[in-house]
């Protein structure tokens, strides 16, 4: 049954355009001959799966966990207008800009429209997502509230302050998502567990610890009622026998049998080396960091689960069923870890400790040594490199800390962001602009 949704999505398969937010859905009923708006519910889940692999491929080969071989792609390592490359538009960025603002548009439909409270902090869950992902990876970005935009009025393109999106609706949707759902998941569908997580990550992105904090500690406690828990085995999380497992907050559900709008090599194949632009993408960085973890004569039981040094690439999502894996947005040691975090900023440092212990024990690492709200900070950080490796977080949690220019070494922060797609531009007749340097 956890495929079904996909299928109805499917079937209220959106066609794209060269402006996709002006897009009116011509395959989907108008608003005011439909009651059930569960199929425009489903689209919207749908077309989160263009966003998958950019957002893999930034988070894990624009870092230092990943290489690319072949160009233009090797742009991703270098900080320069390069990344605005005609082929790297096209193949990542257009996508998932595309994909989210379709989202976005089924949600907007869903919000206004139906009758069911659950349908609509569904909606609001998939709408406030598609925005926090826009703006962790383009920064300022045009807001659209409405299933009908205008086609006419330009000045709906302008781009909105990064801050005006999160205050103005990533957090208030999220807000009311979490009054909206139960904590039950059914399906694989967004549940108020999930919407707090988001949020507590939101909080986090902000510098709000303060805020992130009763967010993330309701997840934690209030994970094993609702059916959460850490796996066992780390290797247990990963692979597609283990899809939905009981980690698994919340995850963009993928199925082979299903055609979706992100038309070349997915997550899975850059990751393992099975595209030809990546032959061997492991980073010796990431590497020695699994070394580091070691260093005390441990033995990191994520290690063998997470790199190949053999292959030069990652066995996380494996090639056997590899179409069919579903990308986890959100799990339970990511919410750990963000916990941790938030802990220890807020000066609940031994809290921050218990917590970090919590994952490195699954590890097989021994209790953590590091001591002083700094040294836990660093700590927390290398944890979540060797946690989360191509799992698309490491280049948007160095951006987030503000030492994605310190660890990668470039000076220039317009390198933070990645380019708008140049067709976006071009069929606003300029109204969106272009991020400074590209």
């Amino acid at each position: 049954m956890k495929k079904v949704y996909l299928l109805l999505g499917c079937l209220l398969f959106v066609m794209a355009c060269d402006n996709d937010l002006d897009q009116v859905p011509p395959n989907i009923a108008t608003s005011d001959s439909l009651t059930d708006f569960g199929g425009v519910l489903n689209a919207a889940y749908f077309y989160q799966h263009a966003s998958i692999t950019p957002m893999a491929v930034m988070g894990d080969f624009r870092a230092d966990n990943a290489l690319m071989d072949e160009e233009p792609y090797p742009a991703f390592d270098r900080f320069n207008s390069d990344l605005a490359d005609g082929s790297l538009n096209n193949q990542f960025f257009r996508p998932f800009y595309a994909g989210l603002y379709k989202s976005i548009l089924s949600s907007n439909n869903v919000i206004e429209n139906s009758m069911s409270p659950t349908d609509v902090g569904e909606a609001k869950f998939l709408r406030a997502l598609s925005y926090f992902k826009l703006v962790q990876m383009f920064g300022p970005v045009t807001v659209n509230l409405s299933s009908a935009p205008s086609t006419t009025d330009t000045s709906i393109l302008v781009r909105q302050p990064v801050a005006d999106v999160y205050n103005n609706v990533i957090i208030p949707d999220l807000q009311d998502a979490i009054a909206a759902l139960n904590t039950t998941n059914v399906n694989g569908r967004a549940t108020s567990l999930a919407a707090r997580g988001i949020l507590g990550k939101v909080y986090i992105t902000r510098g709000d610890f303060a805020s992130a904090v009763p967010q993330l500690q309701a997840v934690v406690s209030g994970a094993a009622a609702a059916g959460v828990s850490l796996q066992d085995n780390f290797a247990d999380i990963f692979g597609v026998d283990n899809d939905l497992n009981s980690e698994i907050i919340f995850a963009s559900q993928i199925s082979s049998s299903i055609s979706d709008e992100y038309g070349f090599s997915e997550f899975w194949s850059w990751s393992g080396g099975l595209d030809t632009k990546s032959l061997m993408p492991l980073d010796a960085s990431l590497i020695a960091a699994f070394d580091a973890s070691e260093a005390d004569g441990d033995t990191d039981l994520r290690r063998a689960v997470t790199i190949d040094e053999a292959l030069m690439a990652s066995p996380k999502f494996p090639q056997t069923g590899g179409p069919d894996h579903d990308w986890i947005e959100l799990r339970l040691g990511d919410v750990i870890l963000l916990y941790a975090e938030a802990l220890n900023e807020t000066g609940d440092t031994p809290g921050a400790l218990t917590q970090l212990n919590t994952i490195r024990t699954r590890a097989g690492l021994a209790n953590s040594t590091a001591t002083g709200q700094a040294g836990v900070r660093a700590a927390i950080a290398d944890e979540r490199r060797l946690e989360l490796a191509f799992e698309g977080q490491r280049w948007f949690d160095l951006v987030r800390t503000g030492t994605a220019q310190s660890v990668l070494g470039f000076a220039d922060a317009n390198w933070l962001v990645a380019p708008i797609p140049i067709s976006e531009i071009t069929s606003s007749e300029g109204v969106i602009t272009q991020n400074p340097g590209y």
